[in-house]
């Protein structure tokens, strides 16, 4: 019995020594952790700034968050210009490297370990938009990162949602839109997944003279209004639009995506989305009812393009 007891001390005795020995391999923390698998790492990208000059980083999205790995760098976003961010060195010939992280709105994740150089090589970095087209089409900042007002959306599917119905280009709503002036103002399609609304937009200039868009709203109103019934209204914020359009040229055609949060409408209220021209009055409107806000498109089974 006595035996039979060593025995089974002898195994746990060796089997605690080998778990030690597995956990004693970490990398940290005197061996009491993993370390990171290299897929899991968002590779940095180099960066060398100096402390007379200033270095400009032009990302593909608007810049939501900035952080500073120490004070010997400082950052500011453009004035005017929120996808670009300038970059120096608050304390001359500093030599400690030091990083920086930067997210944009479309959920892309940039990290740069930063150094000292009195010329840097490169003052003027374009950062390549994570779902440009070719072979790779997530390279290493593609990362699950989720802002409040898209919910458990992710920033990078909604992207991608926009892209190909502006890609795709086809009309599945004919009787919604605006015709004046010679242009037209046309909601081409309308689509829902996961608590989103995709509102499809179509701008058409039959006038030699360009037409300068202003802004587009999204607005709650009431069908019905008496002549002394104050009206209300409802203005609805697009949490995102895929191809900002400005301008549209003299016999031209452009096409915007704008995303919203899912909504319906009570029987006697309706949805206005109108255009507004820049310095004119050729602006244009268009009523979206609650039933065509119900027979929304699916798109679960989209082909997402990159």
């Amino acid at each position: 019995m006595k035996i039979k007891q060593l025995f089974l001390a002898t195994i746990l005795l060796a089997g605690s020594f080998l778990a030690n020995a597995q956990i004693g391999s970490g990398d940290l923390y005197q061996g009491m952790s993993r370390a990171i698998p290299n897929g899991r790492v968002v590779l940095p990208y180099g960066l060398q700034i100096t402390f007379e000059k200033t270095v400009h980083l032009i990302f593909p999205a608007q810049i939501r968050y900035v952080d500073l790995g120490s004070s010997n760098i400082i950052a500011g976003k453009a004035e005017d210009a929120d996808n670009v961010l300038r970059v120096k060195a608050a304390v001359r010939d500093f030599e400690t490297e030091t990083n920086l992280s930067v997210i944009c709105e479309d959920g892309s994740f940039y990290s740069f370990n930063v150094k000292y150089a009195e010329e840097p090589e490169r003052l003027n970095i374009e950062m390549q938009d994570f779902l440009y087209s070719g072979t790779n089409n997530l390279p290493t900042n593609k990362a699950d990162i989720y802002f409040k007002e898209l919910g458990s959306q992710s920033p990078v599917l909604v992207k991608l949602i926009m892209k190909t119905i502006w890609q795709n280009d086809r009309r599945e709503i004919k009787h919604i839109g605006s015709k004046k002036f010679g242009i037209q103002f046309l909601l081409r399609g309308l689509y829902s997944h996961n608590g989103l609304l995709y509102f499809h937009l179509l701008t058409k200039n039959q006038n030699q003279m360009p037409y300068n868009i202003d802004f587009i709203t999204f607005k709650v109103v009431d069908k019905k209004v008496a002549k002394r019934t104050a009206i209300q209204e409802q203005i609805l914020h697009p949490l995102r639009m895929y191809n900002d359009v400005t301008r549209v040229g003299g016999y031209q055609t452009q096409r915007s995506v704008f995303a919203l949060e899912q909504f319906t409408l009570p029987d006697d209220k309706q949805l206005e989305v109108t255009l507004f021209e820049q310095n004119g009055g050729r602006h244009q409107t268009f009523v979206v009812e609650n039933e065509d806000l119900i027979r929304a498109k699916n798109i679960d089974n989209l082909k997402l393009k990159f």
